[in-house]
């Protein structure tokens, strides 16, 4: 008899970037990433649209677990935060692809949606070098109401 071969799973990226990091990858900040992995890039989402959709597929997670892990992928460089005017919090997975994009945000229902402006990025970066400064990133949040919201 022949015994079937043993797979062994090879650490991710995140992993990998943990570990170095002295964190290890728990089963809870996989669930989280995995979600912004499925859903891809421009996709922001609240931390409680984050726990519903996790325990929608029966996952078993705190709300304040999540907001944990949110902050410690947003200080890995994993995640990107928006700031909505009216004191909440979205978040979306960094990409290389849009690295300056900006955002319009609904001021009234949170609706966000991606945007890119070569005029603002150069805005930003004669700001920058104006002013003595070395531009690392450009982002512009356009606070707004959405077609539904006017």
């Amino acid at each position: 008899m022949v015994a079937s071969p043993r797979y062994i799973a090879l650490p991710s990226p995140l992993e990998n970037e943990l570990h170095q990091k002295g964190r290890r990858m728990t089963p809870q900040r996989k669930k989280v990433l995995s979600l912004f992995q499925e859903l891809g890039s421009g996709i922001h989402l609240s931390a409680e649209e984050i726990h519903y959709k996790l325990t929608q597929t029966n996952t078993k997670i705190s709300l304040a677990t999540i907001y944990r892990t949110l902050r410690l992928l947003v200080t890995m460089g994993f995640l990107n935060e928006l700031e909505l005017s009216e004191g909440g919090h979205r978040f979306e997975l960094l990409s290389d692809e849009k690295p300056d994009h900006h955002h319009l945000i609904c001021v009234r229902c949170g609706r966000t949606e991606e945007f890119e402006s070569a005029q603002v990025l150069q805005t930003g970066k004669s700001a920058a070098e104006k002013m003595g400064f070395k531009l690392i990133e450009s982002t512009l949040n356009v606070r707004a109401l959405c077609p539904s919201c006017y």
